[in-house]
C-alpha cells in the first residue's frame, strides 16, 4: 500500500490502542471491560498494521507460532487458576483460597486478573491467528475467472 497518510496514521495509533488495550485488560475488574475487550483491542492493532503495512510484515513481528503458543498460555492460565484454587483446598475459580487470610477477599482480585489476562491473551491471539489464516490463503477463483 503507497497510501503515505494511513501509513503515517497507522505508526501514531498503534501505541495509542494497545495502551488502550492494556487499560481495558487491568481495570476490566473495576468496570466495564476485561480480558475479552482487551484482547481483541489489541488484535485490532495488529490487524490495522498487517492492512497497512502487510501481512508478511505483521507476521515478522508476531509469527503464526506465537500466536499459537500465546493462545496456549492464555487457556493455560485460565484453566491453572481454577485448578490452583482447587489444589488450596477450594472450588473451581474459587478466589478466595488463594488468599484465604484476607478480611478483603485479595483473593478475588488476585483472581479475577489473574483469568482476565488468561482470557486476554487467548483471544488476542485466536483473533489474530484467524485473520492471519483467511488473509494469507490463496484464493479459489483466479481474479480473472471472476
Amino acid at each position: 500500500m503507497q497510501h503515505l497518510i494511513l501509513k503515517v496514521t497507522t505508526k501514531i495509533l498503534f501505541a495509542p490502542i494497545i495502551v488502550f488495550a492494556l487499560y481495558v485488560q487491568f481495570h476490566g475488574d473495576y468496570g466495564p471491560g476485561g480480558g475479552f475487550q482487551a484482547g481483541v483491542i489489541f488484535a485490532v492493532a495488529f490487524i490495522l498494521h498487517a492492512f497497512c503495512f502487510g501481512l508478511e510484515q505483521t507476521r515478522k513481528v508476531i509469527p503464526l507460532k506465537a500466536l499459537i503458543i500465546a493462545m496456549v498460555v492464555g487457556v493455560m492460565f485460565y484453566a491453572g487458576t481454577g485448578v490452583a484454587t482447587m489444589l488450596l483446598g477450594g472450588n473451581f475459580l474459587g478466589y478466595d483460597q488463594i488468599a484465604p487470610e484476607s478480611t478483603h477477599h485479595a483473593g478475588q482480585h488476585y483472581g479475577i486478573i489473574l483469568v482476565e489476562w488468561g482470557v486476554g491473551v487467548a483471544v488476542a491471539s485466536t483473533m489474530m491467528t484467524i485473520f492471519y489464516l483467511f488473509t494469507g490463503r490463496e484464493p479459489d477463483i483466479d481474479q480473472e475467472d471472476w
